[in-house]
């Protein structure tokens, strides 16, 4: 009876996805749930937006975004179509057939795991549950959380996964600023508790992004999402490593690389900077290497290239010393100005930026006479500070720094500009590379000048 009842149910919620005759809910509407939110409403859903914070749910409600990659415009028409629907109401989860838990994974000061904001999600979901519900957790975690801890919590409402409820993971793969992949096209993995869990997630996915992948188990997607950070976080160490040999040596690491990827198989090219940002690469390590610590297991390789990438805002920090110690200048007197402060070119995402641990380095230090221009980033606090971008480079200001500091290379700064009227420039993303007479004195990050 009960595997009739099952079939009978999954029957009838392919069907309505089929329709698209369902309702969305995304709870946690930041640089992954609005995107994907946006994206089912496009779709002709009915999708409920879910968050904690007033102020965006209002900006939301009226129209706006508070997200580059998604255009005002792009809410508003949701918004008054009637599609998208911004709420604090978490009751109102009771009204949605797949619900899609899109909220933070950040880690505690002791580099462990925190997923506070999932168990929350999850509570929130359980005062609701009812039969014929999809779960899926997309946010970042590690291996195990969806059938350890999601779903429990789910259970204790009396009802069975697989038989009353669905429950899968669905890693987020979202690249703030990247138009060429975006939630729509980029392809996404799933992972069920049980089959039916895989089957019916995937489909509902598949009215929001093109391409969807089942794999055998939550787990495995799980595990799939940390191997892609890490993958880029091992990488980028390697070549942050090789930097600082190369800088030591006198080689330039930028050619370096370059020369290696005309080899047409068997080498990605990676390139150095001044550190780690963003939400995932610099967090997901500690992910990995807290869980194999529960199986008696020490992630050594993983967790050195977590630390190495970690390591370079002192690196640079170094470099800015090194350089002030040339001039005729003490460090309490120097002028440094800070070229970009998000954490990647052409964004507005402050997260674990490497600019700002740069300027705390050196703020304490002594170096207090720091500024900094980002056309995306307006304000920001440091060590408790408030903090105004410049609003315009000109030749006065370069003129007035002892050293420029590129810390993101936006493409929208003029860097002809920079190295004409800056005295000496630290560019720790070679974006000085195509000027071709540079008056300043540029110092890359990783050798050469």
């Amino acid at each position: 009876m009960a595997n009739r009842k099952e079939a009978a149910l999954r029957k009838q919620l392919q069907r309505r996805i089929a329709r698209r005759d369902i309702t969305v809910g995304v709870l946690g509407l930041g640089y992954v749930g609005l995107p994907l939110a946006i994206e089912f409403a496009r779709a002709g859903v009915r999708t409920l937006g879910f968050d904690i914070k007033v102020e965006k749910l209002r900006l939301l409600q009226e129209g706006g975004s508070y997200i580059r990659d998604v255009p005002a415009d792009a809410v508003a028409e949701q918004v008054h179509a009637g599609r998208f629907l911004p709420t604090g109401d978490f009751q109102q989860c009771a009204e949605c057939d797949a619900l899609f838990i899109c909220v933070p994974t950040p880690f505690t000061e002791y580099k462990e795991p925190d997923i506070s904001f999932i168990l929350q999600a999850t509570d929130s979901i359980a005062q609701t549950l009812r039969r014929g519900q999809i779960v899926v957790l997309k946010s970042t975690t590690f291996p195990g959380t969806t059938e350890e801890y999601v779903l429990p919590r789910l259970e204790q409402t009396g009802l069975r996964v697989g038989q009353d409820f669905f429950l899968a993971f669905s890693p987020e793969r979202v690249d703030p600023g990247n138009k060429t992949w975006t939630t729509a096209n980029t392809p996404v993995v799933v992972g069920g508790v049980t089959p039916s869990c895989t089957e019916l997630a995937a489909l509902v996915l598949r009215i929001a992004v093109q391409t969807v992948v089942p794999v055998r188990s939550p787990q495995v997607a799980e595990m799939a999402k940390l191997l892609e950070n890490i993958f880029r976080s091992v990488n980028i160490a390697l070549v942050n490593e090789l930097a600082q040999l190369c800088d030591r040596i006198g080689i330039n690491v930028w050619e370096v690389v370059e020369a290696a990827a005309t080899k047409p198989f068997g080498f990605l090219p990676f390139y150095p900077g001044p550190g780690i940002g963003g939400h995932c690469i610099l967090i997901d390590p500690y992910y990995l290497a807290w869980v194999a610590r529960r199986y008696d297991f020490v992630t050594n390789f993983v967790t050195l290239a977590a630390e190495v990438n970690e390591a370079m805002p002192f690196y640079v920090r170094d470099m800015v010393i090194r350089e002030l110690a040339r001039m005729p200048v003490r460090l309490e007197s120097a002028r440094v100005l800070f070229l970009g402060v998000a954490f990647k070119r052409d964004v507005d995402d402050l997260r674990h930026s490497p600019a700002l641990k740069i300027m705390e380095l050196l703020h304490r230090d002594g170096v207090q006479a720091q500024s900094y221009y980002d056309p995306y980033i307006h304000r920001i606090e440091l060590l408790g500070r408030p903090m105004e971008s410049l609003p315009k480079l000109t030749p006065q200001v370069l003129r007035r720094y002892h050293l420029v500091v590129i810390t993101t290379d936006h493409s929208c700064v003029d860097y002809e500009l920079v190295c004409r009227y800056s005295r000496v420039i630290i560019d720790t993303r070679n974006a000085c590379r195509r000027v071709a007479r540079p008056k300043a004195r540029i110092v890359l990050l990783g050798g050469g000048q």
